[in-house]
């Protein structure tokens, strides 16, 4: 039996001195206050409970500043960033996707995330005519390489746009049609194990129809699995949809879909008051990803206005143009300080910004993955963050703002030590499998022809 001993830790109740966990089966068995370390126990300065990172597109960290170059007209957005990421896209095969995947993971796992939901859609490798499970198979061996938790949504693209039926350019390399989604998603549900669940989910309203939204959203309720879409994220989306339901986009799933907690809506970044209560209201889990809207471009998701009103948040890093879970919840709060012009937004029920962050970002991570855990507690799965306690950025932070001083100093994480599910993927700040990691990337990078 393994044993972690922390001077402190952020267990179920609260802070604690002193705590010993015992481990089995990667789950804490055994956890004991104000105990010693005994022969043999790792020990730790701080113990925090690992985040879940609720939205990855992992291929996408081959983009990560590449696309920073002011295009001829002067007109960028969301929609001419997304022109590169179709080109990167269409590159890969499931070696490269392997290899970008698995450096994305370890640098999750550096940064403190021990979970990933992996919002998938290349079910086609490059040069091929049909799906087959090789994508798939690709982030399942690049997650269990790097020692992530994954959460797999597989999700349905099927055409262009609300009045565009025909997937178009790249898009097809994405494109299913509903049986051959479905029919891989019940394969993949046979492959979970204590370390890969599944979830399910459509890639948009735009990129689906009403009605096969309705058959996944049925398969997601009928197997308890999570259910993922992107949602209102540019005002374009919203103008679109209106012109096409009649109704905003979160007004028109409410309206039409029996939404409720096993629903995880990506960004949601354009809503009116009444869809912002609403959706709080369902109890859906809204995924925010403060680095990728900011650097899209996207808007400011209503924060305040949803946390009031009893609305649950993750965070994920999506385009993985910053792997940090702390500066996403720092950048969170910051665009609001900068549109409210005050400070301390989003700390409704804790005077402590910082904590109340980590606590609503572990909650609504776990709810979007899919994951029972409460934590640092007994049975909850062995996904631990040891932090250096002499490390700067700590010194001199008691209990109350320990956690502000993770998320609000923006200085190198101290993170020593990294476990998922009772296995160490990072020891003494470095990840196991580091070396061999990032060749692999680089060596992909130029098989394919990458370049800024």
């Amino acid at each position: 039996m393994d044993a972690v001993f922390a001077r402190k830790a952020l267990i179920e109740r609260g802070w604690a001195n002193n705590v010993r966990l015992e481990l089995r089966a990667g789950r804490i068995v055994s956890l004991v206050e104000d105990a010693g370390p005994e022969q043999g126990d790792v020990e730790a300065g701080v113990l925090i409970p690992g985040l879940c990172n609720a939205h990855s597109h992992a291929f996408q960290r081959a983009l990560a500043g590449r696309t920073e170059k002011r295009s001829p007209a002067g007109r960028d957005n969301f929609w001419t960033w997304r022109e590169r990421m179709y080109a990167l896209a269409g590159s890969l095969d499931a070696d490269a996707l392997a290899a970008i995947a698995r450096q994305a993971y370890v640098e999750m796992l550096l940064s403190g995330y021990t979970s990933v939901a992996e919002f998938h859609y290349l079910h086609r490798p490059a040069g091929t005519e049909r799906a087959d499970e090789s994508m798939f198979d690709a982030l399942r061996n690049a997650a269990a390489d790097s020692g992530i938790r994954m959460t797999y949504v597989p999700v349905l693209y099927e055409r262009a746009g609300f009045d565009d039926p025909q997937p178009q350019g790249h898009q097809a390399q994405f494109a299913l049609d509903s049986s051959t989604f479905l029919d891989h998603c019940a394969r993949v549900r046979e492959q979970q194990s204590e370390t890969l669940r599944c979830g399910i989910g459509v890639h948009s309203l735009r990129a689906v129809t009403g009605d096969s939204l309705r058959e996944v959203a049925a398969a997601a309720a009928a197997s308890g699995l999570p259910m993922h879409l992107h949602i209102a994220e540019q005002q374009r989306e919203v103008d679109q949809c209106l012109a096409h339901y009649g109704r905003r986009p979160v007004r028109w799933l409410l309206e039409n879909f029996d939404v409720d907690a096993h629903w995880c809506l990506v960004h949601a970044t354009h809503m009116d008051a009444e869809e912002t209560n609403a959706l709080a209201d369902s109890q859906a889990v809204v995924c925010l990803c403060p680095s990728t809207e900011a650097n899209l471009g996207d808007g400011l998701f209503p924060l305040h206005a949803f946390l009031s009103a009893g609305g649950r948040i993750a965070i994920g890093s999506d385009s993985h143009i910053s792997i940090n879970p702390f500066e996403e919840l720092r950048w969170l709060e910051y665009g609001q300080r900068l549109a409210s012009q005050s400070r301390n937004v989003a700390s409704l029920e804790e005077a402590h910004v910082g904590r109340e962050l980590f606590q609503r970002a572990s909650g609504g991570g776990l709810q979007a993955c899919g994951i029972d855990s409460d934590g640092i507690a007994i049975g909850a799965p062995a996904d631990l963050v040891a932090l250096h306690d002499d490390d700067p950025m700590l010194a001199g932070h008691g209990e109350e703002s320990l956690l502000d001083a993770l998320v609000f100093s923006g200085y190198r994480l101290p993170v020593d030590r990294v476990m998922v599910h009772g296995e160490w993927c990072v020891v003494d700040g470095e990840h196991v499998a580091r070396d061999d990691t990032r060749q692999a990337y680089t060596a992909t990078l130029r098989r394919i022809g990458v370049a800024g």
